[in-house]
């Protein structure tokens, strides 16, 4: 019975991301790249992607959709961050269950780039333009037996550059797996399936930012720790990137490849570039914290004649009466630890069950 549940829905998720990988291979020239952005604090803080909850989590849905089978019923959560200079982004998002059919999340996510100035070829000011990107997405995710689930999302996708825009289409599946006795959750994703449908350019088809990811999280019986393991971009193996100003020599006539030492570590570094870390630490029920670390974010990101804590991220979570409020915190470059023009980026989430929100308190007692 199981096999008969879960074997179409692998099929088409195969299928889907065979034909997405066909415009998902490269890294560069992607279109819609803020579909990749975290969507809530609580994935801010644990290193910038979404990993397998082990408890019901609106915001972590909208990555896996296959977690919108854990309880999730007129749960509404509002996501706002300050991103550098004056862009900010968010994410608006509301689930439902409908019976027989499964668990529904609907949700709106944006990116405004800010206000431009507008100038001719000789430098006059003629105006102002803006410039931003939305995506309009339906989830859905089920239960298939009391420890596997599946999902998928379909999103809708515009985008606004000055006079240049283009509409998209795109879709998200996954697998998950929930093992309350051993207290252990994983998770499979296909991310961003799909194409554009209008290019800003004609004749131009850009890909999308198209990954394979999956994420393992445990939490430990007798002490109140949790940790998480996510893989990304698991269809791309060499996440290299080396810098044009960093050329190689290549004028001694040496074509040497290197020693075994050389290639083992670099193999080892493109291994760490698709890993992120990331460690919830919860003394009482309503108050975390949490970190997180990103290897590939750290490596492009970094200042090597300088100690900083590019790559790793940070957070806290705190229940206040009937709302729970998140808190996320990444670093990207030295300039998001200073006073200047930068800052780190501050995610804020605000979470609520409008059915006990709305609820009257029993005063028959």
């Amino acid at each position: 019975m199981f096999l008969r549940k879960i074997i179409p829905f692998f099929v088409v998720a195969c299928l889907l991301s065979i034909s997405g990988q066909a415009w998902g291979q490269r890294q560069a020239g992607r279109v819609y790249e803020f579909l990749n952005l975290p969507q809530t604090a609580v994935i801010t803080s644990m290193g910038g992607y979404g990993f397998p909850s082990l408890v019901p989590d609106t915001g972590m849905s909208l990555m896996i959709p296959s977690l919108l089978s854990q309880d999730h019923n007129n749960h509404l959560s509002l996501n706002f961050v300050s991103y550098f200079d004056d862009i900010n982004y968010g994410t608006v998002a509301f689930t439902h269950y409908m019976e027989g059919l499964g668990h529904f999340a609907g949700s709106v996510q944006y990116i405004n780039y800010g206000r431009f100035v507008e100038a001719n070829e000789l430098g006059h000011v003629t105006g102002e333009f803006t410039a931003g990107e939305y995506s309009f997405q339906l989830g859905w995710g089920r239960m298939l037996n009391e420890q596997f689930a599946v999902g998928s999302n379909l999103k809708v996708i515009y985008s606004s550059f000055y006079e240049y825009s283009s509409l998209g289409l795109a879709t998200d599946v996954s697998v998950s797996y929930h093992n309350a006795e051993h207290l252990v959750a994983a998770s499979v994703v296909a991310r961003n399936i799909g194409r554009q449908i209008t290019t800003y350019h004609e004749g131009n088809r850009e890909s999308l930012p198209f990954d394979l990811v999956v994420g393992v999280t445990k939490k430990l019986a007798n002490a109140p720790f949790q940790f998480s393991l996510v893989a990304h971009n698991l269809h791309n193996f060499d996440l290299s990137y080396d810098s044009p100003l960093l050329l190689p020599d290549h004028f001694n006539g040496d074509e040497d490849n290197g020693s075994f030492q050389d290639r083992a570590g670099d193999f080892a570094d493109n291994v760490m570039r698709h890993i992120i870390l990331g460690v919830e630490f919860t003394p009482i029920q309503s108050f975390s914290l949490r970190a997180g670390y990103n290897y590939r974010r750290r490596q492009e990101m970094k200042v090597d004649t300088r100690l900083s804590t590019v790559g790793f991220s940070w957070g806290f979570g705190l229940r206040v009466s009937r709302f729970q409020i998140n808190y996320g915190r990444s670093h990207h470059h030295l300039a998001g630890a200073s006073d200047s023009g930068l800052s780190a980026p501050n995610h804020i989430s605000v979470s609520t069950s409008l059915q006990e929100l709305f609820s009257r308190p029993d005063t028959s007692k």
